[in-house]
């Protein structure tokens, strides 16, 4: 009964899908030299036992070889803006509804086309451990940009969002921008893959992990990195201590950046509506945007 529900809810947010894009038309390009090739097909991998979120499951994408991007088009007026979604799941899985294809029903609602990336994995980071998830990154910066006219989107107000892993994604790609970490192949590889704006939800992996407020090295933020949103509960299990380390190398060098911390609430909550005040995040995200004129 708990797989029945998955698919369906998957076939359901498939239906209301622009398209799917192949990353790499012709294969993905190695993320690291001594990697082993996953040979299992790609499958939801979760189980009866897995937990719930606000008292629904959720679906645990794993063994994912051929990265896709899916569309999603805007609901209503076109703001003109995009957002290239990172969902999150440790590099090991991916949760495609949870931080994927319920983000891109706000986000469409908003008038904002909605790009949802299913990036390599497992094993496929944080960078530099591997360069698979932030190659599938870079490249889907440029795929967007590259249609910007068809689809009806400002180049320059194309940003990221990520969760968890997916997070951190995000600021690998707002901080790794100025060379391809793969041989260009088309048009989308002439496009800039840097994004206009990101918002970093819940991260991980950006910090050195020692619980002191110390960025990680290989986010090497600098001026030039995009304005920046991020949200963390101080219960994180994860670190608050990642948002906060982030936020504050912003801050040193001037990126415009918010950051909001809630007492409590955990990790892995994505949109689902809960009793916690952390649940309300994405009508600060919203006002953000608005602040910043991606959306009006």
């Amino acid at each position: 009964m708990l797989k029945r529900l998955l698919f369906l809810t998957a076939v359901a947010s498939a239906l209301s899908a622009q398209q799917v894009i192949p990353i790499w038309p012709h294969g993905a390009p190695a993320g690291h030299q001594d990697a082993q090739p996953d040979t299992k097909p790609e499958a939801d991998t979760t189980t009866a036992k897995d937990n719930l979120i606000a008292g629904k499951p959720l679906i645990r994408l794993g063994h994912v070889t051929n990265p896709t991007l899916t569309i999603y088009p805007p609901k209503g007026n076109n703001s003109g803006a995009a957002v290239v979604v990172f969902p999150g799941g440790g590099y090991s899985i991916l949760a495609m509804d949870l931080e994927g294809t319920e983000v891109c029903d706000w986000l469409t609602s908003s008038g904002i086309t909605c790009a949802v990336l299913k990036y390599r994995v497992p094993g496929s980071g944080p960078f530099p451990k591997s360069a698979a998830a932030l190659q599938d990154a870079q490249r889907a910066m440029g795929i967007v940009r590259m249609h910007a006219a068809e689809w009806q989107i400002d180049p320059h107000r194309v940003g990221v969002l990520g969760f968890s892993a997916g997070g951190h994604l995000a600021a690998a790609v707002s901080t790794h921008y100025d060379e391809r970490l793969y041989p260009a192949i088309d048009a989308a590889d002439q496009q800039s893959c840097r994004p206009d704006f990101a918002i970093v939800i819940y991260p991980g992996y950006l910090g050195t992990g020692d619980r002191k407020l110390t960025l990680n090295p290989d986010v090497p933020v600098t001026d030039k990195t995009p304005p920046t949103i991020l949200v963390q509960a101080e219960d994180d299990p994860v670190g608050v201590e990642n948002a906060v380390a982030y936020f504050l190398a912003l801050k040193a060098v001037k990126v415009p950046a918010e950051l909001h911390l809630y007492a409590s609430g955990g990790h892995g909550y994505g949109l689902r509506r809960t009793e916690l005040p952390v649940t309300a995040w994405p009508d600060v995200v919203s006002e953000w945007l608005r602040h910043i004129r991606v959306i009006s």
